[in-house]
């Protein structure tokens, strides 16, 4: 499928930026299959939105590291809405976890008075 993916004649002439690259290969190596299915969905989103949107999009989900296709599409409703985005974390099991326990270490001088 990814052979397929790449000689799509319809997709050798986009010019994407490279934010999209990333992306297929995080979710790639992340769902195997269902991430290629997936990026094939994050591309479908260009039947509705601007590129320039769903640009936006692709480049905030990687920088929260919410790489998925339901995460692209909530981004760039967001986007074009303008409204700030609500990502559940509890769908993407496959996240790591934040441990905020370490930043009373790093900053006694804060919880001193909580």
């Amino acid at each position: 499928m990814a052979n397929a993916l790449d000689q799509a004649a319809p997709l050798a002439e986009w010019d994407l930026p490279p934010e999209f690259a990333t992306l297929r290969r995080l979710m790639e190596a992340r769902m195997i299959k269902a991430g290629r299915r997936e990026y094939v969905q994050v591309l479908r989103l260009l039947e509705t939105f601007d590129i320039v949107d769903l640009h936006a999009a692709v480049k905030k989900a990687l920088q929260l590291g919410a790489v998925g296709f339901d995460a692209v599409k909530h981004l760039v409703l967001c986007q074009v809405e303008r409204r700030p985005p609500k990502l559940d974390l509890d769908v993407y099991p496959y996240l790591p976890r934040a441990d905020v326990a370490t930043t009373a270490v790093l900053y006694p001088q804060v919880w001193k008075f909580a």
